[in-house]
């Protein structure tokens, strides 16, 4: 039996600044000024962030989901840790995440907001039906690393005879 390969994408913090600029941008065309945006942390806090910037909004709100647990990233049924108290219903707010994976906690948050517009960077297949707007779609078997869950690391040369 064959182990199931890993794929990875890795975000660049300048990919992932240019990345919600496009994205900003395409909401201000479709859609008139938001009220506010709701942050799913952890996930979203930096793409709503520069989407709070360049869309003009000062209210943030947050609202946080947990669905995995341990290190495997076992999913179970969502629930809700902090709600987001000025968004109502969702009207006039924009949802922000970085990614829609299988649409668990996107779908779970849009029946908490249901008249509120959805928002990511990336979205892999399953998650697609979840959100209204993102820029780029990704592999449903590729795991998204961002810049925030990775560190610079000094890697040897392949050639470990060289001196210098």
């Amino acid at each position: 039996m064959t182990p199931a390969t890993v794929h990875y994408a890795t975000v660049t913090w300048d990919q992932l600044h240019r990345d919600a600029r496009q994205l900003a941008a395409a909401l201000m065309q479709t859609h008139p000024p938001f009220k506010g945006l709701v942050a799913i942390t952890r996930g979203g806090l930096i793409p709503a962030a520069i989407l709070a910037r360049e869309l003009g909004c000062r209210l943030i709100e947050t609202i946080s989901v947990a669905s995995y647990a341990g290190e495997a990233g076992t999913q179970h049924e969502p629930h809700t840790l902090k709600a987001p108290e000025a968004a109502g219903d969702g009207e006039g707010f924009l949802i922000v995440d970085d990614l829609v994976d299988s649409g668990v906690t996107a779908r779970y948050v849009r029946e908490r907001l249901p008249k509120a517009v959805f928002a990511c960077l990336y979205a892999k297949p399953e998650g697609m039906p979840f959100t209204d707007h993102y820029v780029m779609e990704v592999a449903q078997d590729t795991w998204v690393l961002f810049p925030w869950d990775t560190a610079p690391l000094f890697v040897p040369p392949l050639n470990k005879n060289d001196q210098g």
